[in-house]
């Protein structure tokens, strides 16, 4: 039979978020294979209610876990690597990380009680892991988080180059600038295939370096006249970086808020990546310090509820407080689904007098992906076969496809579940796998179609009634039923109160209802039900959802 090379999207392709890449080789069906990261999503409170992180579903993966050689993590941004820790029971696999990235890897691991020795540090190229069929090794590239790298995956099929999340930035500040004579270097002898980056394939302008957010940082934080926050990805140590400068050159104490942030910063100085990070002081040294001689870092970009931009706009965070004339910077871009999040803690803030600088005008923020002149650069660079878009949604594959094929080379549109033979005189898709999403709901993951979130929904949406019945010893009904709603008005449009009117309907069924029914569990639950959506769509015209209780009393 003969071998071939594949490449699987289970997460990643078609969304930003959750990243997970497959790659096999070997006869069809026999396959060894390799996963390429292993990220994380976050939800939101309209379609996630409740859910802590989610995941892509890998029991694709999981049920071939056998011919998993390894786990590479292209970086340590939560979409790549925040999964590992919450799925390698499943995979079981060894992973691999660059010093950086390992170190936050491993931190995840002892969180969630697993070996942290599970987590590999290797160098970058030339330095080789073998894995089955596969030869890889980790090409540096520069990104918004430090030590981010593409990898060379080398298989008998020929050379892939992933490229990661990546910028062409030559002063990143922090981590290591764009290389092109590297990449020109591994590109030399011929690439297969290039899986790469399109989350800015809609950007015509070519990226900004890292490097220039800093001049135009300083100015807006010395002219500040009360208390300076400002906000970022914690991953952004750069920024971070840019950020603590400004404030000592305003002659200002930095305070960095948030375990995330803090994280970040130690993990970067216990892997050597960061050497020279201004001083800070801690919170609670913060009391004697005049207000305008004070600068706080703060988590909390993207909006989220529980990090410390959300709690310093609803009040007092950990005894510091803004007031009117404070200034408040996001030095981020929002990313798209959190604008709700970002416009909230911002309106909050502005009603307690606090003046916003955000990142509209593009001046205190960069992206750290590639935008579409970068794009065909890297294109031009690697010189591939085949270019397979990936990290983006669906439309953004599609325009990096179509812009991959204007320039005469072959573009292939890969969403999550379409396997591609990437080998052979025809490579293309040729099987969609089922994919989905896990959920982790506090301590459990759940699927996507266990009904959890589901019922959590429309719960949210049409309210819930809970019914409890009582079946005497004789099996005859106690008509005095007990019902109680939650998430519904508590008078109907007829003015009656909708507690007594649902207990009356209840009744009025355990009235007329015959042996059958009674006698039977599931009857007299389905019954009871359509009375109480009955009476509540006559009432509220909503369909709530019924917990209908039956209790039996035994004859002694």
């Amino acid at each position: 039979m003969a071998e071939r090379l594949i490449y699987l999207p289970l997460g990643g392709a078609g969304e930003i978020g959750m990243n997970a890449y497959v790659y096999g080789y070997g006869p069809e069906g026999r396959e060894r294979y390799i996963l390429v990261d292993l990220g994380v999503a976050f939800p939101d409170m309209d379609t996630t209610p409740g859910v802590d992180l989610i995941t892509a579903d890998v029991s694709w993966l999981a049920e071939r876990a056998d011919r998993l050689e390894a786990i590479f993590v292209t970086h340590a941004h939560e979409d790549h690597v925040g999964g590992v820790s919450l799925l390698h029971g499943r995979l079981k696999a060894p992973v691999y990380a660059r010093a950086f990235t390992g170190n936050i890897a491993r931190r995840k691991m002892e969180e969630k009680g697993l070996d942290p020795d599970e987590v590999r540090i290797v160098g970058a190229w030339p330095e080789v892991v073998e894995a089955g069929p596969f030869k890889v090794s980790y090409l540096p590239v520069s990104h918004s988080i430090p030590e981010a790298a593409g990898l060379v995956i080398d298989s008998p099929a020929g050379r892939v180059i992933h490229t990661g999340d990546f910028k062409l930035d030559p002063t990143p500040i922090v981590g290591e600038p764009f290389d092109p004579d590297l990449w020109r270097e591994v590109s030399k002898d011929g690439v297969l295939a290039l899986v790469c980056d399109s989350t800015n394939v809609f950007s015509p302008k070519p990226g900004r370096s890292e490097a220039d957010v800093a001049p135009e940082l300083k100015p807006l934080v010395a002219e500040a006249k009360g208390m300076v926050v400002a906000t970022t990805f914690a991953s952004n140590i750069a920024r971070l970086r840019s950020l603590a400068e400004a404030g000592r050159e305003a002659g200002r104490s930095v305070v960095l808020l948030g375990r995330a942030m803090k994280r970040m910063v130690t993990a970067g100085v216990e892997s050597g990546v960061l050497t020279d990070f201004p001083p800070t002081i801690p919170p609670e040294a913060a009391g004697d310090i005049p207000r305008d001689n004070l600068m706080l870092i703060v988590t909390g970009s993207q909006g989220e509820r529980r990090a410390a931009s959300a709690q310093l706009a609803r009040g007092k965070y950990l005894g510091f407080e803004l007031t009117e004339g404070d200034l408040f910077v996001f030095s981020s871009k929002t990313i798209p689904g959190n604008e709700k999040g970002v416009a909230r803690i911002m309106n909050a803030l502005s009603e307690k007098g606090v003046d916003l600088v955000d990142d509209e005008g593009g001046r205190y923020h960069v992206s750290g992906h590639a935008n579409r002149p970068d794009l065909l650069e890297i294109h031009k660079l690697v010189n591939p076969k085949m270019v397979v878009p990936m990290h983006g949604e669906h439309r953004h594959l599609r325009a990096h496809a179509r812009l991959a094929e204007a320039q005469g080379r072959r573009g292939i549109l890969a969403p999550n579940g379409a396997m591609v033979v990437l080998s052979g005189n025809k490579p293309g898709v040729v099987e969609h796998v089922e994919t989905g999403r896990t959920y982790l709901d506090g301590s459990l993951l759940v699927g996507a179609f266990d009904g959890v979130v589901r019922d959590r929904i429309k719960m949210a949406l049409n309210g819930h009634v809970v019914v409890a019945v009582i079946i005497d010893e004789g099996d005859d009904p106690i008509e005095d039923a007990w019902a109680e709603l939650r998430g519904l008005p508590e008078i109907g449009q007829s003015k009656a109160d909708m507690q007594e009117l649902v207990e009356y309907e209840v009744g009025q069924v355990l009235t007329r209802a015959n042996r059958k029914t009674l006698d039977d569990d599931g009857r007299l639950e389905e019954a009871v039900t359509r009375a109480v959506r009955q009476v509540c769509v006559t009432e509220l015209g909503r369909r709530p959802e019924v917990s209908v209780l039956i209790s039996r009393l035994m004859a002694e």
